[in-house]
């Protein structure tokens, strides 16, 4: 079992960023530190009540600190660019991380960010395909020629191409059906998203192994997931803890929307015991492990990337999570 972090970075208006991202580096070198596989790290535009520093330089500083870890841009809201600026950046990151990189990819679900870049939700699944596979074409073509529903590629060439051969493995972040499908069809995997139920996981998953047969493809190699976690000596104090941080991140999510591209019944407008139940990683490092060990045993996942940084969380009180989870989870999981 392999083991992340997702960074997410979103901080208070006010903070100063500088002093923020520092301790956002620290957390990549001491992750490298506690044995960590890799680091993720998400995308949004017009981020309010957040401020937030970008995927790609955050990641790019990751690659010259933390050099041991995998990075994850996960996920690149492909609808909202061009694919020669996502092949060319990415390839670049690449290079840079010494090929490392796993290319995260998702259509995204706000209309702030699909109108800020002359597009809409309804042409985001088109959008979608069409960039990725241009994506691919540019890493494993000497020369690309391909007209779009938003961008012409005239005998097109990427500049710089990844390390991996014939390119760095695609994860696809998904909430609905048909999002997982299009993993199953376009990427290397599922990127399992963190906010869905176990019970709306497991018919999803479903969805995913047939969409696999399909397709005529095999179980992947590597199969991801994400999930909050908290962990502390009881479950009791691990959501007092966790609370203030984790219900200030999930009515953000709310008023951005999230829950609307999700099904129903994994709606976010919930007292906070209903909202983290059947949903994250909560409770002493034992309750956390076997709670682990079931998402291996139901979703065959060798891939866990955890969200213990949120919003407002000193960095000394994700600091301790991450080294409590690796000394008393990560061995516990791995003997089993």
């Amino acid at each position: 079992m392999r083991f992340g972090l997702i960074i997410r970075g979103q901080y208070a208006q006010g903070d100063d960023m500088r002093v923020r991202l520092q301790e956002d580096l620290d957390a990549a070198r001491l992750a490298q530190d506690l044995g960590y596989d890799l680091i993720n790290k998400g995308s949004h535009y017009s981020s309010y009540p957040f401020q937030y520093i970008q995927q790609i330089p955050y990641l790019c500083q990751v690659a010259l600190v933390a050099p041991k870890l995998r990075l994850i841009p996960g996920v690149v809201l492909l609808p909202l660019h061009s694919p020669l600026h996502v092949a060319e950046e990415l390839a670049s990151l690449d290079v840079m991380c010494n090929g490392k990189l796993i290319f995260g990819a998702g259509i995204g679900y706000r209309e702030v960010e699909f109108n800020a870049f002359g597009t809409t939700q309804k042409q985001s699944g088109k959008r979608f395909e069409e960039c990725l596979t241009a994506v691919k074409r540019l890493w494993s073509e000497e020369f690309v020629t391909m007209e779009g529903s938003y961008f012409k590629l005239d005998n097109a060439n990427c500049t710089v191409m990844p390390v991996q051969k014939p390119m760095p493995p695609v994860w696809i972040g998904a909430n609905a059906d048909v999002g997982i499908r299009r993993a199953a069809r376009m990427a290397d995997a599922w990127f399992i998203n963190p906010h869905n139920k176990l019970d709306t996981t497991t018919r999803q998953f479903d969805v995913y192994r047939r969409a696999l047969d399909e397709a005529g493809k095999p179980f992947p190699e590597e199969m991801p997931m994400m999930r909050e976690a908290f962990v502390a000596r009881t479950r009791e104090e691990a959501m007092r803890l966790a609370r203030p941080y984790l219900e200030v991140k999930y009515k953000a999510y709310r008023d951005w929307g999230q829950d609307k591209v999700m099904p129903a019944s994994d709606h976010f407008d919930l007292d906070f015991d209903e909202l983290i139940a059947d949903r994250f990683l909560f409770g002493s490092p034992a309750e956390v492990t076997e709670q682990i060990l079931d998402l291996r045993k139901r979703f065959a996942i060798n891939t866990l990337v955890l969200g213990i940084h949120w919003a407002g969380m000193p960095a000394s009180l994700a600091n301790e999570q991450m080294q409590l989870i690796a000394e008393e989870v990560f061995p516990a999981v791995r003997s089993v």
